[in-house]
Formats: C-alpha cells, sequence, structure tokens
C-alpha cells in the first residue's frame, strides 16, 4: 500500500515512520510513504496557505489553490482514495481499518487552523474520517493514527499477520489480560489456566475475559457483540455463561 500525506509538515509525519513497525513496513517494501507540501504550490513570496475567513470571524482557512495543485500532483492508482481528517468525518475503528487497508493507495489530507476551503470538500470526492470526539491542532496526528492502524492489516507489516488477529476490536471486544515471566512478582501470579498447556481451555478463558471485560469497560460493545448472528459455537456458549454470571 502507499499512503500520500498532504501536510504543512512533513517531517512529523517521517519522523514517527522511521520507528518500530512502521519502520520495519518500509524497509520491507510493505507500504510506501510519501509527504507533499502544500507550501511548495504557492504563488506569493511568504508561502501562505491561508487566508481570513469570508464573513468574517476568528482563525484563518487553508485555500484552495494550494492543496488542490498538492493533489493533483500526486500519482492516483485505480483505486485510490483520498481521506481529510476532521472532527466532521465519520467516526474511525477497526472495522474502517480493515477495509481501507484493502485499497492500494490512501491520499491524506491533514488540515489546520479554522479547516480547509469547503471547495476542497466539494471537489476532491474524499472520506471524510474523524478519529474522535476532540479538537486537535492539525491532522497529523489523526492521519498517523490511520497510517499505524491500517498497516498493521497488511501482510508482513507485523512480524506475523496473525498477531492482528487478536487485538483489542477484531472481534469486536477487548483484548483479554496478557501476561509473560515470571511466574510470580510481588504477590501475583499469573493465573493457573495460562500454565496449563491445554490449548482448548485457554482459548475458553480468554474468551471470558474479553468478554468480562467489555462488558465492564464497552457495554456497547459488549451488547453489539451479543446480538450478532454469526457467533461460534464457543462464543455462543461462553456468552451464555458470562450473560448467567453478570
Amino acid at each position: 500500500m502507499r499512503f500520500d500525506v498532504i501536510t504543512l509538515f512533513p517531517e512529523l509525519i517521517e519522523q514517527y515512520c522511521s520507528f518500530s513497525i512502521m519502520s520495519r513496513a518500509l524497509k520491507n517494501n510493505v507500504i510506501e510513504l510519501n509527504t507533499v507540501n502544500p507550501r511548495d504550490f504557492t504563488v506569493d513570496k511568504h508561502r501562505h496557505v491561508d487566508d481570513t475567513p469570508y464573513g468574517g470571524g476568528v482563525g484563518m482557512v487553508l485555500m484552495c489553490e494550494p492543496f488542490f495543485k498538492a493533489y493533483e500532483s500526486i500519482e492516483k492508482m485505480p483505486d485510490a482514495q483520498a481521506i481529510m481528517l476532521t472532527p466532521q468525518g465519520k467516526k474511525f475503528d477497526h472495522g474502517m481499518s480493515v477495509e481501507l487497508s484493502k485499497k492500494s493507495q490512501l491520499i491524506l489530507l491533514c488540515g489546520h487552523y479554522e479547516g480547509f476551503d469547503e471547495r476542497i470538500r466539494q471537489s476532491l470526492d474524499v472520506l471524510e474520517v474523524s478519529i474522535g470526539d476532540f479538537v486537535l491542532t492539525g491532522g497529523e496526528l489523526p492521519s498517523l493514527c490511520l497510517i499505524d492502524s491500517i498497516s498493521r492489516n497488511i501482510e508482513g507489516a507485523l512480524g506475523k499477520i496473525e498477531s492482528a488477529d487478536y487485538d483489542s476490536f477484531s472481534n469486536g471486544l477487548l483484548e483479554y489480560p496478557q501476561y509473560t515471566r515470571p511466574v510470580e512478582y510481588r504477590g501475583m501470579r499469573v493465573p493457573d489456566i495460562l500454565l496449563s498447556g491445554h490449548h482448548g481451555e485457554i482459548e475458553k478463558w480468554r474468551l471470558k475475559q474479553q468478554l468480562l471485560r467489555t462488558h465492564q469497560r464497552r457495554p456497547d460493545l459488549f451488547e453489539r457483540f451479543s446480538k450478532r448472528a454469526d457467533l461460534t459455537k464457543l462464543e455462543k456458549k461462553v456468552l451464555d455463561e458470562v450473560l448467567g454470571e453478570i
């Protein structure tokens, strides 16, 4: 997958992607990253990309021309998807992450100040995406959230693609508790079931912990999961067990 990020601060994007899993994915050519700075497409000596809003008001608005030209400078693949990071967009979640990972190219538009001139939104056929009901200074952090999350679903980004199957939200539930060495620390012991070597019972225990934790911390997700028609035999059995306890 190729990520093209239209941003006033390309260093922010490039620096984050130079570490950890993102760095490995880039080095192994699992993903490509390209940043485009709208300031490179300005026509005045001060390289302005913003101006005061028509109709008055505080703040500055991002101008059409630098962003249109930045977008048009990018070579598009047939299934390229443009994404505008904005609080007005559809909330990003695991399902969207998986769907977007099937694309060959994502073009991410990072806003700043009071946002984009409305004509950018109207003309570029963008998918508007929000990472939550709060406001940030710019779109760089949200774009990095998308790049990081989406990349995890691409073969070769993680050590084993199966690792993503056990993340929180992968099956609609929060992740189960995790433990590693030592077996006991400050009086706290790893649950015996995890030391038993009985993989079937471990799987059942983990699923139950997912359900209990999700019920406690995200009842909305628990309710949605409990109403699914595609639950496996094990999921139905453990769900009934949990419902009988809570």
